[in-house]
């Protein structure tokens, strides 16, 4: 390594680690004040935008605390800044946390890795470049006759926490007995939405994802009620088809192939 490489090696440490990391020599500290105080504010600023949730149950100094953890100690896979929340949340599943912060963060707050990601999908959705494909489809048609097509930007998740209810006012200490499913989609006026759904809900938009072989709202609620070896398939089919109408509304299913 040649002497500039290592300056810059030992500079770009000490502004991810200043307390540790040793400035190189010869650069005046009010400057290297300047660059410290600026990268890292920009990073915690612009994490806090991308997850004002998790920033708002936060305090000041675990907040703080976090985004130091994650300057100092997370290798990004890309330099992006609109990937840069995807790396916190990967940050946060690895578990790079100290132990210092493991003590203040991840067990008060044992639904943050969850709660993060549920705000990135939201992020990742509004991001999403794709556009909601009409063409080949009916919107009207009979979503029992024919195959419902399901929003392709739509994301079916499950989590231990009631994500979309934490907030300062309700931050739950323990799991809850059941999990918490809920659909997060993007509409055709291009707002992130999302669903709770029960488990009748959460099968039926997995069957809907899963329809390689075009199968027909009514083929695919009869192989639901043969699931659950329900006496009657016809009471399924029932609440299945006003569980598809009530998709179609909100623009989950965008009609019939």
């Amino acid at each position: 390594m040649n002497s500039f490489q290592a300056i810059q090696y030992q500079f770009t440490r000490h502004i991810r680690d200043p307390e540790h990391a040793p400035a190189p020599q010869d650069i005046e500290a009010r400057r290297m004040a300047i660059y410290r105080d600026l990268l890292f504010r920009n990073v915690a600023g612009f994490l806090a935008g991308s997850f004002p949730v998790v920033r708002k149950i936060l305090k000041d100094s675990e907040w703080h605390d976090l985004i130091r953890d994650y300057f100092r100690n997370h290798q990004a896979r890309t330099p992006l800044f609109p990937k840069m929340p995807q790396e916190f949340l990967q940050y946060l599943q690895d578990a790079r946390q100290t132990v210092e912060n493991e003590e203040t963060v991840a067990k008060l707050y044992p639904f943050l890795t969850e709660l993060a990601h549920y705000e990135w999908v939201e992020l990742a959705l509004s991001l999403d470049v794709r556009e909601i494909r009409e063409q080949g489809l009916d919107p009207s048609g009979d979503l029992l006759s024919g195959v419902p097509v399901l929003n392709e930007l739509s994301w079916s998740l499950a989590y231990h926490y009631p994500v979309h209810r934490i907030g300062p006012d309700y931050l739950p200490e323990e799991k809850p007995a059941q999990p918490t499913c809920l659909l997060v989609y993007r509409d055709r006026a291009d707002q992130v939405r999302f669903i709770e759904l029960n488990p009748l809900a959460a099968r039926l938009v997995d069957c809907l994802k899963e329809n390689e072989d075009n199968k027909t709202g009514r083929d695919i609620l009869t192989g639901m009620a043969a699931e659950i070896a329900h006496p009657d398939p016809e009471v399924v089919i029932k609440g299945g088809s006003a569980l598809l109408e009530d998709m179609r509304e909100k623009e989950v299913i965008l009609g019939v192939r």
